[in-house]
């Protein structure tokens, strides 16, 4: 049987190629405000980054989430992104506990 091709996006943050899966999608619509892609299916321009705080920091220091997307990002979006990466990391915790 044929294996199905993994879809491979790089971080903005590390620079990384990673399975598409395990990134964070941020999307900038047509419309124009940025915003979280949890279905990664929203319209627009989009940019990926690691569920890590430190590849967040990176692409916020360096600007490279605004300049993949070519618009400002409001402080509050990266505020959701770090909420977002926080409830990740919890539920990764979750299942890494023992059962019993």
């Amino acid at each position: 049987m044929k294996q199905k091709k993994i879809p491979m996006r790089m971080c903005v943050g590390c620079r990384e190629m990673k399975p598409k899966k395990e990134l964070i999608r941020v999307v900038r619509p047509p419309e124009g405000s940025v915003m979280l892609d949890r279905t990664g299916k929203a319209a627009g321009r989009g940019a990926y980054v690691c569920p890590s705080s430190a590849c967040l920091e990176k692409a916020r220091k360096a600007k490279t989430l605004e300049r993949t997307l070519e618009a400002q990002i409001e402080p509050a979006v990266y505020e959701q992104l770090a909420k977002e990466l926080d409830a990740r990391a919890n539920e990764t915790a979750r299942h890494d506990l023992p059962v019993g």
